[in-house]
């Protein structure tokens, strides 16, 4: 090795084998013969999944990292000559998989070490893998004290005639097993032809799934029983049990690179019938006296806030006050109390327009009147002499509409408030709508006239007349 005499990783009591969430603790040893130039020393702990398309390649077609974590352990200087022991320590993540290595892909746990030498000089690399190992407690696993069952009905035929049926019904005595159980098989074979049928076997299935883009399925059988057929129009039942050796568990999450699941298959080598007993493989048993966890339930809507509706028929009778008063008050208990609601307003009706006739804007005079007691601009009052001795002073109808072609002038007297004064060219009614207003506090009277039943005349129609 020249200089590099020694370059070593020792994992603290030779541990091989740690939980996800646990530290990862070690020592770095380096001997060399001579000094050694060197730009850093540091030691990396890494997991990561790679999976491909070809059998026992390392090509990998996809690859998934878990962690990686550097830790530098000298600086840039020289390394002087001898021994040298350099400690490091990691924690590994707690939601890491478990350890893998199959035909197509390998979930891989490792600590490198690298030594980075100036240009021109050699880099020297090593590393130490170990593994991961997670903890599956089937008890967590809803339902898995339930049996797992199934049944198929599979036609008996020879040369294209139909002989009879054969009814197959399978069950294992649970769902979940570790390392070292037996796995209790029952089925139950009903033969409705005329022929035996042929042996029935039963095996532990593995389903390796590595998700790349065209997905790649490793399945084998690691265990299998065997028993006799049935004579035709016989009926019987079959119990076997098959030992589980060490597996890798089961995966219980989606979406990674590697999945892995178990199943028990139960079929007839003739005729052709074949079911499936999904099963799971873990660390910890199942215990009987522990209740399973049942599954999830979606959860219910929440109640509307709406009034029990009442009921469409009424009684024949009525009931007394008091019947009415016992029944309301259980009833009024139960309810919850809610807020009430009030009823939306209509949207008032739009006033009646003249048709085919353009908008035009009225004179600024009716559409701002000049009203006694409106505050002015400056925010102040005004008052009237008649408003301070207590009377109400006569308002000018332009404060509550306009009709075109109907004018109304005011004029300024010394000792009151503006009187009305009907132009030369008003008729005889407008003079006796104008005593009506002046001699009267109120609004005038628009009962006795024809509008809102009847829309006024346009502007352009009262300029023409």
């Amino acid at each position: 090795m020249g200089k590099l005499q020694e370059f070593e990783i020792t994992l603290n009591n030779n541990k091989t084998v740690y939980n996800p969430g646990e530290s990862l603790s070690g020592t770095l040893k380096i001997l060399i013969s001579q000094p050694l130039l060197c730009k850093e020393i540091k030691v990396n702990c890494q997991g990561f999944c790679g999976v491909t398309s070809k059998s026992n390649d390392t090509d990998w077609t996809e690859e998934e990292q878990y962690f990686s974590s550097s830790v530098s352990i000298a600086d840039k200087g020289t390394l002087k000559e001898g021994e040298h022991s350099f400690p490091f320590k990691f924690l590994l993540p707690a939601a890491a998989p478990a350890s893998f290595e199959g035909p197509y892909g390998r979930i891989i746990y490792r600590v490198r070490a690298f030594i980075d030498t100036p240009r021109f000089a050699k880099d020297y690399k090593i590393e130490k893998p170990f593994s991961v190992l997670n903890t599956l407690n089937l008890n967590e696993v809803p339902g898995i004290q339930e049996p797992s069952s199934s049944s198929v009905t599979k036609n008996f035929s020879y040369m294209l005639v139909k002989n009879g049926t054969v009814i197959l019904k399978a069950e294992s005595d649970m769902r979940g097993y570790i390392a070292g159980q037996i796995i209790k098989v029952s089925a139950e074979i009903e033969n409705k032809s005329e022929k035996s049928t042929g042996h029935v076997v039963a095996s532990l299935m593995q389903k390796v799934t590595y998700n790349t883009k065209k997905p790649t399925y490793d399945l084998r059988a690691v265990a299998e029983v065997e028993g006799p057929g049935v004579k035709g129009g016989n009926k019987t039942v079959w119990k076997e049990k098959i030992i589980v050796p060490t597996l890798h568990q089961s995966s219980l999450t989606e979406g990674n690179l590697i999945h892995i699941c178990y199943y028990i298959q139960v079929y007839l080598k003739h005729p052709d019938a074949s079911l499936i007993l999904p099963i799971y493989i873990g660390n910890v048993a199942v215990d009987p006296t522990r209740p399973s966890p049942s599954r999830p339930v979606p959860p219910m809507p929440a109640p509307r806030n709406n009034p029990t509706p009442a009921p469409a028929t009424a009684p024949a009778t009525a009931p007394s006050p008091a019947a009415a008063a016992a029944a309301a008050a259980p009833a009024e208990s139960a309810l919850p109390s809610l807020p009430l609601r009030r009823t939306p307003k209509t949207a008032p009706k739009p006033r009646p327009r003249s048709a085919y006739v353009s908008p035009s804007a009225p004179p600024a005079d009716a559409l701002y009147p000049e009203l006694p007691g409106v505050a002015n601009y400056n925010g102040e009052m005004i008052k009237s002499p008649q408003h301070e001795s207590g009377s109400q002073a006569p308002v000018s109808p332009n404060a509550f509409s306009y009709a075109p072609g109907l004018s109304f002038r005011q004029r300024q007297t010394a000792n009151g408030p503006s009187a009305l004064a009907i132009s030369s060219t008003s008729s005889p009614q407008d003079a006796n709508m104008n005593q009506m207003s002046s001699s009267a506090s109120l609004p005038p009277n628009y009962r006795s006239s024809a509008y809102p039943h009847e829309p006024p005349p346009s502007y352009e129609d009262s300029c023409n007349t």
